[in-house]
């Protein structure tokens, strides 16, 4: 509690009583929220008669669900967070490589693993809505983490350059212009084969492109206004996306964009196929299995070139605007060309990540790029912690795989009814579960940093003593 023994039995009731009183108001609070959103479901019935179905069960679970929690919450007080100089140990420097390593050889051997699990049949869908899903977001939460977690930049439109990205590569691909003059270029056989491996550069300069023209506007803003115009941009790029019809196909999408193939082998049955090439039995299992490597290589290749930048001297100026913008204009920064890199670097590999995501759907619609998108690749970066490369890789597999999760637990409708549909409630319990880490993590999973240089001996550095930056 929250007074002590010595303080009295007539303290203690009192602050029993306090903790029961503030329990009962977090319980009422929920009670109020579920009502509108779990005590009722509307259904239609064979003769389109629209019908509410009662969940008051729902209701009564949120708030006991609250009750408890606030009971606890207030029973076992934190710690002082006060912050403190220092620095965090060399065993746990040591910890994190080791985990990182064994986090990777796990990554590489994931497809092997589920082969010798679940069979061919059964693992195209843990290999390619769990291992693909969850690295296509690992690859944009470390393009975001250039911006928002080094150079301390909020931005809340980052799905635009996932969306120059696959609309680039999905355009110059499949549009027959294109392909007309890549067939004559180098040849009608080629070009299909090829498309993806020319294009895929094409699209991630295109969208660092977009990165400086988003960064021209934004130099002197910061903070909320920066946020509100970078959300702005995505909104404009969607809304482009939707109603330039005759380029881009509004809301019909573009299809029959063209696969990836390895090195210009194809993944088919003809004699020239994979399969046929390699002398292995003909299976769609090869085309998901390359396609989980593909973006494990750009997500590594994205990983490795901003670890390098770090220590290069636009990787200290980005860290450095991070801290303070007027102390490093002080020291003669160009803080012009250190937000345009950031903003240009953080597109370009957005870009890398919506053109894989073209050619591994074969289709693109602008629903695939909201705003809702954003949010859920700028929470993988605040969740992990800022700046932390392992910390944001962590929060992509909880978050993407957790919504995967969600769809394999259908042994809870024998606890809620065959009604129950764990996949509805999946914002809500990353909702909570983001509540749940800022009380506790306030700056994320891992909120310690490595420095970028260092003196003789490489110490990670404390969370108390890292910002967020202002942006």
């Amino acid at each position: 509690m929250r007074s002590t023994m010595a303080d009295g039995g007539s303290k203690n009731a009192i602050g029993l009583g306090r903790v029961i009183v503030e329990s009962l108001q977090a319980a009422f609070l929920a009670f109020g929220l579920a009502v509108p959103i779990l005590a009722l479901r509307t259904e239609t019935t064979i003769e389109n008669v629209l019908m509410l179905q009662p969940r008051w069960n729902y209701v009564a679970i949120a708030s006991a669900l609250a009750f408890a929690g606030r009971f606890l919450y207030l029973v076992f007080p934190r710690r002082s967070r006060a912050p403190k100089a220092k620095t965090t140990s060399k065993a746990a420097s040591g910890i994190t490589r080791i985990i990182s390593v064994a986090g990777l050889a796990f990554v590489v051997a994931y497809p092997l693993l589920m082969l010798l699990i679940v069979g061919k049949a059964g693992s195209i869908k843990w290999i390619d809505n769990f291992g693909i899903q969850i690295l296509i977001y690992v690859m944009l939460g470390w393009g975001l983490n250039i911006v928002v977690g080094l150079a301390g930049l909020l931005d809340l439109g980052y799905v635009a350059f996932y969306a120059v990205g696959a609309y680039s590569y999905a355009l110059l691909a499949a549009s027959d212009p294109v392909k007309a003059f890549m067939a004559d270029l180098i040849g009608p056989t080629f070009w299909p084969l090829w498309a993806f491996w020319i294009c895929l550069p094409v699209a991630g300069i295109l969208a660092a492109f977009w990165g400086i023209i988003l960064g021209f506007p934004v130099l002197r803003l910061r903070g909320d206004y920066l946020a509100i115009v970078t959300l702005a941009f995505g909104e404009i790029i969607r809304l482009v996306l939707i109603n330039w019809v005759d380029l881009t196909n509004g809301y019909a999408g573009i299809s029959g964009i063209p696969r990836p193939s390895f090195f210009g082998i194809p993944f088919t049955a003809a004699p020239n196929g994979f399969a046929a090439t390699f002398g292995l039995e003909f299976t769609p299992i090869h085309r998901t299995i390359f396609l989980f490597y593909l973006i494990l290589a750009l997500a590594m290749l994205t990983n490795w070139v901003t670890l390098r930048l770090r220590r290069l001297p636009v990787g200290r100026a980005w860290e450095a605007l991070r801290e303070d913008e007027i102390a490093c204009r002080s020291l003669g920064i160009n803080t012009t060309n250190t937000k345009l890199t950031a903003f240009a670097i953080g597109a370009g590999f957005g870009g890398f990540a919506g053109a894989f995501f073209a050619a591994r759907q074969n289709f693109i619609s602008p629903e695939s790029f909201t705003f809702i998108e954003s949010a859920m690749i700028l929470a993988i970066v605040v969740l992990g912690g800022m700046g932390s490369q392992l910390g944001v890789a962590i929060a992509a597999i909880a978050m993407i795989g957790g919504t995967e999760i969600l769809r394999e637990l259908d042994w809870l409708k024998a606890i809620f009814g065959n009604a129950f549909d764990p996949t509805q409630y999946r914002m809500l319990i990353f909702g909570a579960a983001m509540v749940l880490v800022m009380i506790w993590r306030p700056r994320g999973l891992i909120s310690s940093r490595e420095p970028s240089i260092f003196l003789k001996e490489r110490r990670a550095v404390s969370a108390d003593l890292v910002k967020e930056g202002h942006g």
